[in-house]
């Protein structure tokens, strides 16, 4: 399943070019992560309480077309998730007109706080934490 939230192009997005640098493009990436997160069902606070936070092991970001100032930007979310301890997030960014103007692509993982070490299976642990999971790619949860 594919998760959408719109985003406005803010004024100190902009660099010296006159279009959105690339650190917002970042900022852009991991607020619709949230936003999916959060629709999905997910409490931060839940999180924190079961001492678990995820991280961000690596980003690629391409650019297609500029994102210019004054406008907005729809940022898609689609979770894939493997066997291992990491999982990937693509995401897209366009235009009201659909226009392509940027791919998101980030290798994550979920992280045992007090251990400092990667969970085997993240998908299970959100899943868990999910009342939504599929908005997160994953399967509901079973009885």
């Amino acid at each position: 399943m594919t998760f959408h939230v719109t985003i406005q192009v803010r004024c100190d997005d902009i660099d010296v070019n006159g279009h959105v640098r690339g650190p917002a493009y970042l900022a852009y990436a991991d607020h619709a992560r949230w936003a999916c997160t959060q629709a999905a069902g997910v409490d931060p606070a839940a999180l924190t309480a079961r001492r678990l936070g995820p991280v961000n092991l690596e980003t690629t970001v391409r650019f297609h077309r500029e994102l210019l100032p004054h406008g907005e930007v729809d940022v898609s979310c689609v979770f894939h998730w493997g066997t291992g301890k990491t999982s990937r997030v693509t995401q897209e960014f366009r235009t009201p007109d659909s226009t392509l103007v940027a791919e998101v692509a980030s290798l994550s993982g979920l992280l045992d706080l007090d251990r400092r070490r990667l969970l085997p299976d993240p998908g299970a642990y959100w899943r868990e934490l999910a009342a939504r999971p599929g908005l997160l790619g994953l399967a509901p949860k079973t009885a």
